[in-house]
């Protein structure tokens, strides 16, 4: 359960540096320019976007991104869904494979008017809906999902396993709504030529497995996929209705140091304050340990391993290689990158720094609250945020 968002309204209008410290900041501008991105790109293929508010989890940030007052939407916990649906936003999609003790719930919802649609990837599980559904008079809509890259879930394209679980919701009193895939081992790859390659694979595997469906004689009106690298880099989405992505909005250092955007477009930081020092091993200590930036070590694997964040100045502009290089539950220990030729900056106790997330979902996760800034140090807002299940 989340705990309620208190705070004073005077922090609005304050600077930064009076916040008390770990907290989360967004940049509000280089939010609505990530979107305006995305949305640029896919304009010419007349497909809708349906945002995964996974990594938001905020109804001020959602009514940025979403289409309109009712979505569509992306959710990956019940919870969210219910907390958007309480915001007026109707149009979701569960984009997590439905578990049985889920589906009271998901009725629920759709009692109570939410236009909610659930994911599956087997038999048994379509067989539980499609009895469900019968039950209760309510086909419940589903999209059947489909692994066209060996990432994670999802039935291969050419099994026959899909025709087999299409019949079994269709003949059983639920509703074949589509397939929906997604393409997570493009977050492995490294430059454009692969982010397209990905989208190609991506888009021609769920277009089969649409096919297959409709040449069996079931229906197949929706087609999604979705992957923040692949959204940006398709070349073409011929057959494809709708595209999900989530950290597009925001980005992170793992986004950065795969290539899809560049640090400067970072909309998520971690304020810290200054709270000690090692000299003898030129670390700085400050109060935002995991607890705050998460355990994420996603750039790790990557050509440039940024520890556990970058370091920035109050502007949010990044310190040369000073980076977060370990982290306790509450300590964060920043340092000069290994090898690098820059020392250490002389930051005093007390000195504010704000610092890039490997990874926006995670570092997200650990706070109930955006300190909203535009273009400045300043607090223009604060969004609450959900968390948990």
């Amino acid at each position: 359960m989340s705990r309620a968002v208190t705070y004073s309204r005077q922090e609005i209008g304050q600077a930064l540096d009076v916040l008390e410290t770990p907290c989360l900041v967004l940049e509000k501008s280089r939010l609505i320019t990530n979107v305006a991105r995305l949305r640029r790109h896919l304009r010419p293929f007349g497909v809708r976007l349906r945002p995964h508010l996974k990594t938001a989890k905020s109804i001020d940030v959602a009514r940025l991104v979403m289409d309109g007052a009712q979505g569509p939407i992306t959710v990956s916990t019940l919870k969210e869904a219910e907390y958007f649906f309480g915001h007026g936003v109707s149009d979701l999609l569960y984009a997590v494979g439905i578990a049985p003790n889920k589906l009271d719930h998901v009725f629920d919802l759709r009692r109570r008017g939410a236009s909610l649609v659930i994911v599956l990837d087997n038999l048994e599980t379509a067989q539980l809906v499609a009895a469900k559904s019968a039950e209760r008079r309510d086909p419940l809509p589903v999209l059947i999902e489909v692994d066209t890259d060996e990432h994670r879930s999802g039935i291969k394209p050419p099994d026959d396993m899909l025709i087999a679980v299409g019949r079994a919701l269709h003949t059983g009193g639920a509703a074949v709504r589509g397939v929906m895939t997604h393409a997570g081992s493009s977050y492995g790859l490294h430059n454009p030529a692969s982010f397209e390659a990905m989208a190609e694979q991506e888009r021609s595997g769920i277009v089969a497995a649409a096919t297959a469906l409709r040449t069996a004689g079931l229906p197949c009106p929706e087609v999604s996929v979705g992957s923040t690298p692949t959204a940006h880099f398709a070349r073409d989405l011929t057959g494809i209705t709708e595209v999900r992505a989530g950290v597009f909005m925001f980005f992170d250092l793992v986004m950065a140091g795969i290539g899809v955007c560049g640090i400067g477009d970072i909309a998520l930081s971690v304020l810290a304050t200054v709270i000690g020092h090692q000299h003898d091993k030129g670390w700085i200590i400050v109060d935002a340990g995991w607890m705050a930036m998460s355990r994420d070590r996603g750039t790790a694997r990557l050509p440039v391993d940024q520890g556990y964040g970058v370091v920035c100045n109050l502007a949010g502009d990044p310190i040369p290689d000073l980076i977060m290089i370990d982290a306790n539950q509450e300590h964060g220990i920043l340092a000069a990158r290994p090898g690098s030729q820059c020392a250490a900056p002389q930051l005093p106790v007390g000195a504010m720094v704000r610092i890039f997330p490997n990874h926006a979902c995670a570092t997200g996760a650990q706070h109930d609250r955006y300190y909203v800034v535009d273009h400045g140090r300043t607090v223009s807002a604060i969004w609450s945020r959900i968390y948990g299940w």
